[in-house]
């Protein structure tokens, strides 16, 4: 006959505060990280260059009379 173990024995490992340490310290590690990616992402972006659009007039030339 096979012999019982009860639910706490036959478990791999306990559930409690070690488990909740190892999710939140996995959590701040996550949120760190996209800041810090955030922050270089933004360091380097390349500036605009690009001119609001409209009509330019170049050098010499006039723009047309109506």
């Amino acid at each position: 006959m096979p012999k019982t173990i009860p639910p706490g024995k036959s478990r791999q490992g306990s559930r409690g505060l070690p488990v909740l340490i190892v999710l939140v310290a996995g959590l701040a590690l996550a949120m760190a990280v996209w800041g810090i990616l955030e922050i270089w992402g933004e360091a380097i972006d390349a500036p605009s260059n690009e001119q609001p659009g409209g009509v330019t007039v170049e050098g010499n030339e006039q723009a047309p009379a109506n």
